[in-house]
C-alpha cells in the first residue's frame, strides 16, 4: 500500500492494481475510514473506472475477513478462470426474456456502482469491467476474471435476479 494505491490479488490469481483517483472514498461497512485501512490480506471491493488490470478508485470498500476471498467465491459457485478449460454453459436465476448479448447502453457513476455492490455481493471474487442497462431497465453486470458466470443482472433495485 502506497498513498498513491495498492497492487491485489483476486481469488482467481488475477494481480490488479489499484489507483487512487481525485476523490477516492475508503469506507469500512458503513464506516469511513483511511487508506491505512488496508494491510496485507485485507478483503475490498474496489469501485471505479478500468484499464485494462488497473482500476482508478472512485470508492474501496474494506470487507470483514470472513466475507470475501476463495472461502466465499466457493460459496458461491465461482470457479477460477483456468485457459483452455470453457466451463459448460450454466445458468442461475432469471435472465431477462429478450437479452441479447452485447446490447443495451454501457452506465456509469452511482448507477453502475449499486449495480457492481449487488453483482460482486453475491458473486465475490471476479472483476466488473462495464454495466450495461438493457432495454427493460435491468442491468447486466460484466464481469471478468472466472470462469461462471460471465453476465450477471441486477434489476432496478440493484437485487441480483440471475446469471449466466
Amino acid at each position: 500500500m502506497t498513498s498513491s494505491g495498492f497492487t491485489l490479488t483476486t481469488s482467481a490469481g488475477q494481480n490488479v492494481t489499484v489507483t487512487n483517483g481525485s476523490s477516492t472514498t475508503y469506507t469500512n461497512g458503513t464506516t469511513s475510514t483511511t487508506a491505512s485501512a488496508i494491510t496485507n490480506g485485507t478483503n475490498v471491493l474496489v469501485l471505479g473506472s478500468t484499464n485494462g488490470t488497473t482500476i482508478t478508485a472512485s470508492q474501496v470498500i474494506v470487507q470483514a475477513n470472513d466475507g470475501g476471498g476463495t472461502a466465499a467465491s466457493t460459496a458461491a459457485g465461482v470457479v477460477p478462470f483456468q485457459r483452455g478449460a470453457p466451463s459448460a454453459a450454466k445458468q442461475d436465476g432469471q435472465i431477462p426474456a429478450n437479452y441479447t448479448e452485447g446490447e443495451g447502453t454501457i452506465v456509469s457513476g452511482t448507477t453502475a456502482d449499486q449495480a457492481t455492490k449487488a453483482a460482486l455481493a453475491a458473486y465475490p471474487g471476479g472483476v466488473v469491467d462495464r454495466v450495461v442497462q438493457l432495454s427493460n431497465g435491468e442491468y447486466e453486470v460484466h464481469y471478468i476474471g472466472v470462469n461462471w458466470p460471465h453476465h450477471i443482472f441486477v434489476n432496478q433495485t440493484f437485487k441480483v435476479v440471475g446469471a449466466n
